[in-house]
């Protein structure tokens, strides 16, 4: 159990830290439109200078991060819609934006209203954290995306958030889950594995129920869910 705690106090100012920037990355974001929309209620393309900036200085200073921007609810925006700003490092360092397709019923149609970082952070009013799961339009890697819901003016009009991947993640977080000598893994609100210690916790498997074996130790970190579980090798 010690060698747990102390894990758990390694890893937690870690995603706390990643919490703060997200806040910081969406009030940013808030105050940029807040500026551009005074006396406005949608948002136009006019009003988006300045949030790429953003987008790359956030990229900047937190190299954990693959992609990092913002996504707006449809209702937000002026008639037509406007892209996501999403931009992303490339295997070079470069980073450009990243585009989807928001075309209904097309293949690679990205509804991201309906995915989990955009609806949760939305119905919420609070940060949240989605995944593992394979990120198919962008880096076909595993990722978690982490958001926070902005306000202009009281009104809800998106979110902001980053993607890391597990692969730059587990470097930071695995030397810490390797200190508990049990079998034990990272897992998000869902139950989901995000990084485990050994084969017995594999990434993405959900937890279904916990044995009489299994212990759980929420991590400190505001509204994301997280906790490690673990079970004593036999």
């Amino acid at each position: 159990m010690n060698e747990t705690v102390q894990a758990a106090n390694a890893i937690t100012p870690w995603f706390n830290g990643v919490a703060t920037e997200i806040k910081e990355l969406s009030q940013n974001v808030a105050t940029v439109l807040e500026r551009s929309l005074v006396g406005k209620f949608k948002v136009s393309k006019a009003a988006l200078v300045g949030l790429d900036g953003l987008s790359r200085e956030f990229l900047t200073k937190n190299s954990f991060a693959v992609g990092a921007g913002t996504f707006f609810a449809a209702d937000s925006v002026e008639e037509g819609g406007l892209p996501p700003e999403w931009w992303s490092r490339n295997p070079s360092g470069a980073i450009g934006r990243l585009k989807f397709d928001l075309t209904p019923g097309s293949d690679r149609f990205y509804d991201y209203e309906k995915l989990p970082f955009f609806s949760t952070a939305a119905s919420t009013g609070e940060q949240t954290v989605w995944g593992p799961y394979i990120d198919y339009l962008g880096t076909e890697e595993y990722v978690l995306t982490f958001s926070a819901p902005f306000y202009v003016h009281g009104n809800f009009m998106g979110v902001a958030g980053c993607d890391i991947r597990l692969r730059d993640l587990e470097p930071l977080i695995m030397p810490n889950l390797r200190l508990i000598q049990s079998h034990a893994a990272l897992i998000n609100a869902s139950n989901r594995v995000i990084l485990g210690n050994s084969g017995m916790y594999l990434v993405g498997e959900r937890i279904k129920s916990e044995s009489p074996n299994q212990h759980r130790l929420a991590l400190d970190v505001p509204h994301l869910g997280l906790s490690l579980i673990y079970t004593p090798r036999s």
